[in-house]
């Protein structure tokens, strides 16, 4: 296929997931043409689940610092959710969090999450993007590989659904086709360079599943939210509940290698109790649950160092294609969608086709890739059976530090205020070192340690109803 868009810039992007099509509303403006091309055969014109999105029924949180980045891309798209059921949370007012420190209070809000669904927070954007009137979605293609040469990539090959090789031209080719990207078999095709790709597991194995709220919890109800300690030399277990639209909740366990849950429906509760603290057991308890246990298990860190390499022209990875992470930190949505928002930066200051664009852009787009890298694998690295580099002394320094601030936040508000910009990648980490925050470090807890969790009498009013099932720990502790 030759060129249609009269000389001017086309931008192929590749993947019509989150990833996808934030990149599309990023360089709308910039370009004649968005061609997003997707694998799927269709792509869901409702909040439905998407064929090839086996994540997609597993809890997800998108820190306020990622909504932040899609409505400034797409105006009016968590309007769109709200609408549509899903809930802005505040936090951490809104957030029952036991960290490895203990109970964290209940502040005044200063940050906020989107709950909802994977399918509704897809659907939303997806709306806004494909009301751009230069944007438009091919279904049912299929990725052959990049067209071009060590220097420059001008288009790609595909398959179509009749299975017909076809190729598209493009001045700007982004992957955002995730964690199954073949980018790098496609650069050696192409006689690109290696690109350097760094590995950390920590075994992290998902089993979810829905329940109904229970009656008065279906609005303005917090995230109950059990971490695990990496300090504590046993498996990483993890309790989560978001409340979602529909009147649900989403309910992911995890945990890293030697703890598994089941995806057995009769084990699932138990599990939940077995955990560092039984709470969210508890709330589950007085829930309907709806429909089976779902298990995933593809959640290692994984970075491949696009932005160091001598990439060709014209090609830019972007989301889970270059840095997929452990989904427990719920950073990979919120990191994708601000590098969008990089990408569109740097289009704003360098013609799309101009030959260093993808150089700068991929640069940008790495910065908050990175943040939340190093989020997660300074956490994941101090797991029993890890794979990766082990902890070094400095990794060992840093995550002593971040223990000392998740116990002084548990008394004080500004570290609080610090460790939750991060969190929600509002902020980059350096917050962390300021001076205010280093003398509250150094001074440590100005209140006590909360003994049991800070709950509303609301809340508690649903814990004092008889349970609609009693489960018992099986072959869990709690640590």
């Amino acid at each position: 296929m030759s060129k249609q868009h009269g000389g001017s810039p086309r931008a192929v992007v590749l993947g019509g997931g989150f990833a996808g099509t934030l990149a599309a509303a990023a360089l709308a403006p910039h370009v004649q043409e968005v061609v997003i091309l997707e694998r799927d055969e269709a792509l869901p014109d409702t909040p439905a689940p998407r064929a090839r999105l086996p994540q997609g029924a597993h809890t997800h949180m998108l820190w306020s610092g990622g909504a932040d980045a899609v409505e400034n891309l797409l105006p009016g798209t968590t309007g769109t959710w709200l609408k549509a059921g899903a809930h802005r949370i505040p936090i951490p007012n809104g957030m029952v969090s036991y960290s490895p420190a203990g109970w964290y209070r209940r502040w005044t809000e200063t940050h906020y999450v989107i709950g909802a669904s994977r399918d509704l927070i897809d659907w939303g954007i997806r709306l806004g993007v494909l009301a751009l009137p230069n944007v438009r979605v091919r279904t049912g293609v299929k990725i052959v590989g990049l067209v071009g040469d060590r220097s420059r990539v001008t288009g790609v090959q595909v398959l179509d659904a009749a299975r017909r090789t076809e190729v598209m031209d493009a001045d700007l080719v982004v992957d955002a086709t995730g964690r199954d990207s073949k980018a790098p078999q496609w650069l050696e095709e192409i006689g690109g360079p290696a690109v350097r790709e760094t590995v950390v597991d920590a075994g992290v194995l998902y089993a979810s599943r829905r329940y109904g709220a229970p009656e008065g919890t279906k609005t303005d109800w917090p995230i109950v939210h059990i971490q695990a300690d990496p300090r504590s030399g046993k498996p990483g277990q993890v309790a989560t509940i978001v409340p979602i639209e529909d009147g649900q909740w989403s309910v992911s366990l995890s945990s890293t290698q030697g703890g598994h849950p089941s995806a057995d429906a009769n084990l699932y509760e138990a599990f939940a109790r077995g955990v560092r603290h039984p709470l969210a057991a508890d709330f589950l308890a007085r829930a309907e649950p709806i429909g089976d246990v779902v298990v995933y298990g593809r959640t290692a860190n994984r970075r491949r160092r696009f932005e160091t390499a001598r990439m060709p022209a014209g090609f830019v990875v972007l989301g889970d294609a270059a840095t997929s992470l452990n989904p427990v930190y719920a950073h990979g949505m919120s990191a994708a969608a601000i590098g969008a928002t990089a990408l569109r930066e740097v289009a704003r200051t360098c013609a799309v086709d101009a030959p260093r664009f993808a150089a700068k852009a991929q640069k940008a787009i790495a910065r908050p890739a990175t943040a939340a890298w190093l989020l997660a694998v300074g956490q994941d690295r101090f797991y029993p059976g890890a794979i990766g580099k082990p902890p070094t002394f400095a990794d060992r320094l840093a995550a002593r530090y971040v223990h000392r601030l998740n116990q002084t936040a548990i008394g004080d508000f500004g570290v609080v205020q610090a460790l939750t910009d991060v969190m929600t990648m509002q902020k980059p980490a350096s917050v962390l070192a300021a001076p205010g925050v280093l003398i509250s470090a150094a001074r440590g807890l100005r209140k006590p340690l909360l003994v049991s969790p800070p709950l509303t009498p609301r809340e508690q009013h649903v814990l004092d109803r008889d349970p609609l099932r009693t489960e018992e720990p099986t072959g869990s502790s709690h640590q």
